[in-house]
């Protein structure tokens, strides 16, 4: 049968042309296309790997640099702490030296003052007295008619005054 006989030369040369092609393409993309594309995608993984690490190394530094921020302001913080409390012991001091002072000139105001009074006290009671003797005088003289010497008079008030 000729399309037998024709088969196998047809198929032949198509398998040739065939083998041909895909060697073609096995050669320009296989070999040629497919290791750049491969290089590009390392390149890209190495990249992206590259940036990850850089990344992390900067959140770390950035961590670290946080941690020595809270640090130095905990620092000062206590620093601030103590010399406000040291400023505070200082206004005690200075408010209690000062109240000291401030207390005894009060008191000695004071002392001089009831000194004053006491004073005035016996000045008035002294008024006083020698009021109340002349009024016993006076009173002596116009009831019954007696004269009262002053010394006997004053001696009578005080008398009364110092039970009373």
């Amino acid at each position: 049968m000729p399309q037998i006989e024709q088969l196998a030369a047809t198929y032949a040369s198509q398998v040739f042309w065939l083998l041909v092609f895909f060697g073609i393409i096995f050669f320009v993309i296989g070999r040629g296309m497919v290791p750049k594309v491969m290089a590009t995608m390392d390149d890209r993984d190495k990249q992206i790997a590259d940036d990850l690490a850089a990344a992390e190394a900067a959140r770390a530094a950035a961590d670290a640099e946080e941690e020595a921020w809270r640090v130095q302001a905990n620092a000062q913080r206590a620093k601030a702490q103590a010399l406000i409390a040291a400023a505070k012991l200082d206004a005690a001091k200075a408010t209690e030296a000062t109240l000291a002072v401030a207390s005894a000139r009060i008191d000695e105001t004071l002392t001089a003052a009831e000194t004053r009074i006491e004073a005035a006290r016996v000045a008035a009671l002294g008024e006083v007295e020698g009021v109340a003797a002349e009024a016993a005088q006076d009173i002596a003289s116009r009831i019954a008619g007696l004269t009262i010497p002053a010394d006997e008079a004053q001696a009578a008030v005080k008398g009364v005054l110092a039970h009373g």
